[in-house]
């Protein structure tokens, strides 16, 4: 695909369309410091981070276990997102009858299960005319990822793991529901010991706004642009990289790293089997630049048109 048309797909996708939606939201709530994965309050014992997903009607009918699963799966990469680790959740639930709120709350179960994350309470209601869930979390961070700490000069990386498949036809791509628990905390491990560590400040994971949706929503927190390239973008073999670039994957992060370690980080990625890639670098400018087989093209320019308005 040539990279204008790219491009084109990326700002007219859903996926954009959505985070997009999140703006008008935020300038009703003028709250400081919206964009980050989770809140961060401060307290006695440090900082607790605190979040919740909510999900589309359409899956939570369509594929209720797998659902349920992404209701702890996804707030618990938010909360590694942001350097720290999860405590527990609690969900909201409603449904048409007791069958189908016993699907979802199986995946819920098992996700609970492999992540090592309880479920410790919430709210359920199975006498409404179809299934909806929503998931919160709570979690602890002695040093924080926040996408308000990138700076001008730090390399971007993109970070995966390719053993997996999507769940069609959706763009979810499915790394966890067949991978070993141990594995999965291991390599969710590695987040909260790069902050601590002192060798990432800023980051986000990979959400329904694709890889470069989730950078545009780091830099915009920033007040910054970038440059990327995508001939370094690495989807796993066999998928298209339009298709790749839209994805909302199971494990999957931006990072921004100062130039003097990105070796260090990198290699701590490789020794778990999972791809890290530098895209490109943070600029002052506030475009997302693309670069592709010699061709040029602005994604989007933050200084004259918000992406969530952060």
């Amino acid at each position: 695909m040539e990279l204008a048309a790219l491009v084109e797909l990326l700002r007219e996708s859903k996926g954009f369309a959505h985070k997009r939606d999140i703006a008008p939201l935020l300038a009703r709530l003028a709250t400081p410091g919206n964009g980050d994965d989770t809140a961060v309050l401060e307290d006695d014992a440090g900082k607790l981070l605190f979040a919740i997903e909510g999900f589309m009607n359409e899956l939570v009918r369509d594929d209720p276990w797998f659902a349920g699963y992404c209701g702890v799966m996804v707030n618990v990469s938010d909360i590694y997102a942001m350097g720290g680790r999860p405590l527990a959740v609690v969900d909201a639930l409603w449904s048409a009858g007791d069958e189908r709120a016993a699907e979802v709350l199986a995946g819920m179960r098992e996700a609970s299960r492999k992540y090592g994350v309880p479920i410790v309470g919430g709210h359920t209601n199975t006498r409404n005319d179809r299934e909806q869930l929503a998931v919160a979390i709570i979690g602890r961070a002695s040093r924080l990822l926040s996408s308000f700490a990138a700076r001008a000069g730090d390399r971007l990386l993109s970070v995966h793991d390719a053993r997996g498949g999507y769940r069609e036809p959706n763009p979810y791509w499915d790394a966890s529901t067949s991978a070993p628990g141990e594995r999965l905390r291991a390599d969710l491990e590695l987040l909260p010991r790069l902050a601590e560590d002192g060798l990432c400040m800023a980051g986000k994971d990979i959400s329904m706004g694709g890889l470069l949706g989730t950078t545009l929503m780091l830099l915009e927190c920033a007040r910054l642009g970038a440059e990327l390239d995508l001939d370094r973008v690495r989807p796993p073999e066999g998928v298209p990289l339009a298709r790749w670039l839209l994805s909302f994957p199971s494990y999957g992060f931006v990072l921004a790293v100062a130039p003097a370690h990105v070796a260090e980080v990198q290699a701590r990625f490789a020794a778990r089997e999972l791809v890290c890639v530098d895209l490109g670098q943070c600029t002052e400018d506030r475009r997302l630049l693309l670069q592709q087989q010699g061709q040029r093209a602005e994604l989007w320019n933050l200084a004259e048109q918000p992406f969530i308005g952060a």
